[in-house]
């Protein structure tokens, strides 16, 4: 478990220092999306709306985030994680952390670190997630895959996992759906996006539908 946590901090540190000596722009963004449920690769968690913060730093190719899920209606679900990537053109590779408040956050093993790895060609995306350790409800060696096409505000995805992603631990499919977005015309110089999903989980017999407002 001190392997993940040294590694994760190394890239984070040294990763700034690294870009420094080119000339690149940076930004902080601060997000907050509203969604009608919490839905995950393919699992609800939670009841209810949700709140979902996000902060992130960008510099070029590197990004260091912070990402967060509150349930309106109760404190179940509540997230908070943590993680870093980098972009090489069509290839992203990253770190991230997840943790879950009401556990001792200076508890190792409270803590899950996932390996990422995406690849964006045209209209089609892969991605690949590896968690590394047992802590936060992971078994360690939990793995996720996912392809997608987008076209516009159009999208279809689908994906598949073991460990924490299926009720048996086995791999199976268990996020398969599509998406639409839209843009809300509130005034001449505000719109708000709005993304609809329906989402089938193979693994668990169930279908979702959700709905996100982002500002």
């Amino acid at each position: 478990m001190k392997k993940p946590i040294l590694f994760f901090l190394i890239v984070s540190a040294l990763l700034p220092s690294l870009l420094a000596a080119q000339e690149t722009k940076s930004a902080i963004t601060v997000t907050a999306d509203i969604a009608s449920n919490y839905i995950w690769r393919g699992t609800k968690f939670g009841k209810g709306p949700a709140i979902q913060p996000g902060v992130k730093f960008t510099s070029g190719g590197f990004t260091l985030g912070a990402w967060g899920n509150y349930c309106l209606s109760t404190e179940e679900a509540a997230e908070t994680d943590l993680y870093t990537s980098y972009n090489f053109g069509p290839v992203t590779l990253g770190l991230s952390k997840y943790y879950f408040p009401g556990s001792n956050f200076f508890t190792a093993e409270n803590h899950a670190f996932e390996l990422n790895g995406g690849l964006a060609l045209g209209k089609f995306s892969l991605s690949a997630n590896y968690i590394l350790n047992e802590g936060a409800g992971a078994q360690g060696g939990d793995a996720y895959f996912e392809a997608g096409w987008k076209s516009g505000n159009f999208g279809v995805f689908a994906g598949a996992g073991n460990g924490w992603y299926t009720p048996d631990t086995k791999f199976n499919l268990c996020n398969i759906g599509v998406s639409a977005a839209k843009e809300i015309k509130v005034t001449d110089s505000f719109v708000l996006p709005l993304t609809g999903s329906l989402i089938l989980n193979p693994a668990t017999e169930q279908l979702f539908l959700v709905a996100i407002f982002s500002l």
